[in-house]
């Protein structure tokens, strides 16, 4: 079922003629008992998904400000265990999948069968591991699939050919475009022939096609979207949240609906 909740939600937006939008969040950055109240402030706001960063001490793929969230919810005692139990309170009531993002080590450290089905419990749809290669995902694939959640796939710019036809075929819930050649963060403006490169992914690509890193205004929601299923925005939400600016978040959210 929560893998089903993740696919169902896209075909949805898609049906409407519309485009998906997954922010992100950090669970434990403003503290947890804030948790689900924020999940739901974003799905009334209209986010197909809702990615939700578990904090990490050394985390690769993110930027300065994910960084620092992280740190926030870190500091503020946040742990694997906490976030999950937090989320599995309001699971029956919640209308909007969610997706982990995190890297091997904490989930190595939970036991990986463990942590899958702790995110079933907590009604997890997905997860995203930047950190786990391709040719390494036997080691968290068997557990996923037992517990129904969907592995999601990164693609980078980087990726040759060949790679990201085999990204493509496997790719379930979504597939993740990622934008830059970098870290996640905020970016004036995006790489030439990025356009064409989002049509080639869907037209390869079993599942839908996100485009995220550096997507932080409006203006970049409605231009990427034109070339794929949606966006995945991650440290202008953050930011916002943690500077209190709901309407930024409203505002970025509705965007996707003026494509």
């Amino acid at each position: 079922m929560s893998k089903a909740m993740l696919d169902n939600a896209f075909q949805t937006v898609s049906q409407a003629g519309e485009k998906a939008f997954v922010p992100y969040i950090m669970a434990g950055d403003g503290g947890l008992d804030s948790l689900n109240e924020r999940i739901q402030f974003l799905a009334d706001s209209g986010a197909t998904g809702i990615e939700l960063g578990l904090p990490f001490s050394d985390p690769v793929a993110d930027g300065p400000t994910i960084q620092a969230a992280g740190i926030r919810a870190l500091e503020a005692g946040t742990t694997v265990r906490a976030v999950l139990d937090e989320v599995a309170k309001e699971k029956a009531s919640r209308n909007v999948p969610l997706v982990i993002m995190t890297y091997l080590n904490p989930v190595f450290a939970f036991g990986v069968e463990d942590f899958a089905s702790a995110c079933a419990a907590a009604g997890i749809s997905g997860l995203i591991l930047p950190d786990l290669p391709l040719e390494e995902e036997g080691l968290v694939v068997e557990a996923l699939q037992k517990h129904e959640i969907a592995l999601i796939r990164l693609v980078a710019l980087t990726s040759t050919p060949e790679r990201i036809r085999a990204l493509a075929e496997r790719a379930e819930g979504f597939l993740y475009a990622v934008t830059v050649a970098g870290t996640t963060g905020e970016r004036a403006t995006f790489v030439d022939q990025l356009g064409a490169h989002l049509q080639e992914l869907k037209k390869i690509s079993n599942a839908p096609v996100l485009a995220g890193f550096g997507v932080s205004t409006p203006a970049h929601v409605k231009e990427l979207s034109q070339y794929c299923d949606g966006v995945v925005v991650g440290s202008k939400i953050v930011d916002a949240l943690h500077q209190g600016d709901r309407q930024q978040v409203e505002e970025l959210i509705r965007a996707r609906k003026q494509v």
